[in-house]
């Protein structure tokens, strides 16, 4: 099984594709498997799962959370990565029950891995805010 910060990463990756297709959850998930093992079927992780479809199941009110705390941000402006971080993120720390340190640290990791230091900046500071709301 695959660790919990690869499950990320894949649920990231998923959620850009989701992100400019707009098919449902599972057939995003479907094909992002389909695409990465031609050959082989390995065995998919609930966890990725999970992660995408509650993600895309709250998503209105996941962007209405970050579009408050990101100033000077409208969700269709900001760079896709870093949205689909957020909304990852929110996700987890709302109704995935994972703490919001855990978190907030690993979507600053994907910043890291697949945006810029100034993305990291920004993830951090939407993510404290809504923390905030949150506590």
């Amino acid at each position: 099984m695959a660790s919990r910060r690869r499950a990320r990463q894949r649920a990231l990756q998923i959620l850009f594709i989701w992100d400019t297709r707009r098919q449902p959850a599972d057939e995003v998930l479907d094909a992002y498997y389909d695409t990465l093992y031609s050959e082989e079927k390995p065995e998919r992780d609930p966890f990725v799962a999970d992660l995408v479809r509650g993600t895309v199941e709250h998503i209105v009110a996941i962007d209405e959370r970050i579009t408050r705390h990101a100033e000077h941000w409208r969700m269709e402006r900001m760079p896709a990565v870093d949205r689909n971080i957020l909304r990852l993120a929110v996700y987890e720390m709302t109704y995935g029950g994972t703490p919001a340190p855990v978190t907030i640290d690993e979507a600053l990791e994907l910043a890291r891995k697949f945006s810029g230091e100034d993305s990291v900046q920004f993830v951090n500071g939407v993510l404290d805010a809504v923390r905030r709301e949150s506590a």
